[in-house]
């Protein structure tokens, strides 16, 4: 079964930095691309950044470029989703998926696994 479990989510000031961490299970890790997608109340979710198997390709939504950077430790079958200079507009629900490596990154109906999802709360 796969299962991807987020953490790492929280209440932060505007200008503030958070962690976020998705721990999968190696089968699903060591053959998957990673993603992170956001999701705010009414509407769809956002992509936010994705990276390849190796890490050497990773892309990030214009949005958060800059801002956010998204890495992997594969020994550790970890994704990581590092938030600087979080504004409040950076409020939502943040996703953890998994998909095969073929294909675009940035649509999350071509991924298959989800995590549950951790609130992000960037107050002004």
């Amino acid at each position: 079964q796969v299962q991807l479990v987020e953490s790492g989510g929280g209440l932060v000031q505007a200008g503030g930095s958070l962690r976020l961490s998705c721990t999968a299970s190696r089968r699903t890790f060591s053959n998957s691309a990673m993603g992170w997608f956001r999701q705010t109340p009414g509407n769809e979710r956002e992509f936010v950044a994705a990276i390849k198997l190796n890490g050497e390709s990773a892309s990030h939504a214009d949005s958060v470029t800059g801002r956010f950077t998204i890495s992997r430790d594969n020994a550790k079958n970890t994704v990581y989703l590092q938030m600087n200079n979080l504004k409040p507009e950076d409020t939502a629900v943040y996703y953890c998926a998994a998909k095969s490596l073929v294909g675009t990154f940035v649509k999350a109906e071509l991924y298959p696994y989800w995590g549950q999802g951790t609130q992000v709360t960037v107050s002004s």
